[in-house]
């Protein structure tokens, strides 16, 4: 009888303690818990941290995040107002709201993720429907810089920079605003919404780039030919100067050659005016020359007893 009594209360204790751990849940800081009895939500939602019990068994504690929420949009194609048809892909940050809400919405993180795809994806495909290509590219509408100005050489600003009205950031709002209105009928609270990418189509943009390659080439060949010209100019330039400079130069040594001449043929003039015998001298001498330069090394010279020259080396030997 005592064994069985000591079985008996062991059974009891073990069951009081299974029901003890059963009933005792633990909230954490960034967790909120829904109580449902027989799959029925029961109470309101816990957001309290610590230890909370429950009955065992016939309740259930349903966890849910309070932090921040990530959804991230697979990328469509969707056609623009201007029927341009582009790749967008977006993103969004949302949160818990409602827990009471969300549970009976759409019960878990997985039926959430798939209400904001629906939301989401349809509210982006009317935005980008209903404006151009330029206002959902743009968001403001900055004053162009000046190398780009200057590539532009005379196109109409206002045509290749036309103005915006309302621009991507305030797309971005409008479709975070109306999308708002329907998660919150979920429970869930849309915190953000941002275009991740835009891009075109594949096929447009192959020729998109073959533009711009074409259009930077345009630029690269006026830049390179207006260097050129540049460096012509300025070759152009040294050469001028650079005659100025000789010419100059030989100005000037032309003039100091004239002045030694005139001051050579003043000291010539004045010691042949001095005395016959240097005059004689330097005719004798001025000959010489005139022969040295006229006749080669091969050259006989016949002198005539009546030349000039004869008479000059025949009055130098003292004859």
């Amino acid at each position: 009888m005592r064994n069985k009594s000591s079985l008996f209360i062991g059974i009891i204790s073990l069951l009081v303690l299974i029901a003890v751990i059963s009933s005792a849940y633990i909230v954490n800081e960034s967790e909120q818990v829904i109580i449902t009895r027989f799959g029925k939500p029961i109470g309101n939602p816990i957001v309290t941290p610590g230890i909370h019990f429950k009955l065992p068994l016939i309740e259930e504690a349903n966890v849910f995040e309070k932090r921040f929420l990530e959804w991230d949009g697979d990328a469509n194609q969707i056609p623009t107002k201007g029927k341009k048809f582009i790749w967008v892909d977006t993103y969004a940050r949302w949160r818990i709201h409602d827990p009471l809400l969300y549970f009976q919405r759409v019960r878990d993180e997985r039926g959430a993720q798939a209400r904001l795809d629906d939301i989401l994806d349809g509210e982006t495909r009317n935005a980008i429907a209903n404006h151009t290509l330029r206002e959902i590219i743009r968001s403001t509408n900055r004053k162009p810089s000046t190398t780009e100005i200057d590539t532009l050489q005379e196109a109409d600003l206002s045509t290749v920079f036309p103005k915006i009205k309302i621009g991507r950031e305030k797309i971005t709002r409008e479709i975070l605003a109306k999308a708002s209105k329907r998660t919150m009928e979920l429970g869930i609270e849309l915190l953000d919404l941002r275009f991740k990418r835009l891009n075109y189509y594949e096929d447009v943009r192959k020729k998109v780039y073959e533009r711009m390659i074409t259009e930077r080439k345009r630029i690269a060949d006026k830049f390179r030919s207006e260097g050129q010209g540049k460096a012509s100019k300025i070759l152009g330039d040294k050469e001028r100067e650079l005659k100025r400079i000789q010419s100059e130069a030989y100005q000037k040594s032309q003039e100091i050659i004239g002045k030694a001449d005139a001051k050579a043929t003043a000291i010539y003039a004045s010691e042949y005016n001095r005395n016959a015998d240097t005059r004689d001298f330097y005719k004798f001498l001025k000959t010489l020359e005139t022969y040295q330069e006229t006749f080669s090394d091969k050259d006989f010279l016949i002198l005539s007893t009546k030349s000039d020259i004869f008479k000059l080396l025949e009055k130098q030997n003292g004859k």
